[in-house]
């Protein structure tokens, strides 16, 4: 298997996660970075460190297991299973999920990022009331 330190360091990044580490952002995205997930779409470096700086603060625990990746030139594919803790999701126990991000490169750093995911099973399946009726939902249909 061909090593592709780019890519790596992206995983490793990821792997590493906390609330500590927005302030190292710059060394894998670009300045106009647009990352786009199931909740919405954002467009560069300063609104992106925001977004995390916000979201892993309410964060108990947080971890990337990446399990396949994949890259062709400019392009990667992440797939990844993502476990969390937040006190109001799950009555604060481990949620995990699983998806793929799609990459674009532009030298060492990425430019673009979209995050595929279930957004039911990260988050609305684990909310009170909210979280009953989509699993009622999801039994009707199966």
């Amino acid at each position: 298997m061909v090593i592709d330190p780019p890519l790596e360091a992206f995983c490793t990044f990821y792997k590493k996660l906390d609330k500590s580490c927005t302030k190292n952002l710059p060394e894998i995205y670009t300045e106009d970075i647009r990352f786009i997930d199931p909740f919405q779409r954002i467009d560069g470096l300063a609104a992106l460190t925001g977004y995390f700086d916000a979201l892993y603060a309410r964060l108990e625990y947080i971890h990337f297991e990446f399990t396949q990746r994949q890259r062709h030139a400019d392009q990667a594919f992440v797939c990844w299973t993502l476990t969390l803790v937040h006190p109001k999701l799950a009555s604060g126990r481990k949620v995990a999920v699983e998806g793929c991000s799609r990459l674009r490169f532009r030298g060492d750093r990425v430019c673009e990022h979209h995050d595929y995911f279930d957004a039911g099973a990260l988050l609305y399946e684990h909310l009170p009331l909210f979280g009953t009726a989509i699993r009622w939902l999801k039994r009707r249909l199966a």
